[in-house]
């Protein structure tokens, strides 16, 4: 499936049958388009919403190196978060929560847990 996308046409559950890139996402800033140019990576691809951030991965899913990247949906250029997932299964990135994660699954956690500041 070829074609662009707006920040609100991301779906919030991963695709099957096809990736969509950040190259057709109109609203993607640079950094989230060079996410994997460090690990020689050319292909991110989007993975799928947690709470208020679209979530997006440069490398494969499974024990390699690979790099996330969270950016807020309503806040692209200044909500990013990123984590690096090595080979081994160990990882590192900071967090919203403002804590350096170790564990891809509490990174995730953390941004499933993180306030919308435009909520009451």
């Amino acid at each position: 499936m070829t074609r662009d996308y707006h920040t609100e046409e991301l779906p919030p559950l991963p695709q099957r049958d096809y990736l969509i890139s950040a190259e057709r996402w109109l609203e993607a800033p640079a950094e989230l388009r060079a996410l994997g140019a460090d690990i020689g990576v050319d292909l991110v691809a989007y993975k799928r919403r947690i709470g208020r951030y679209l979530l997006w991965r440069a490398g494969p899913a499974s024990r390699a190196d690979a790099r996330y990247m969270a950016l807020a949906a309503d806040d692209p250029l200044s909500q990013q978060f990123t984590f690096r997932l090595l080979p081994d299964g160990t990882g590192d990135g900071l967090g919203p929560d403002g804590r350096r994660h170790t564990r891809f699954r509490t990174w995730k956690e953390a941004l499933r847990d993180a306030e919308d500041p435009g909520a009451v």
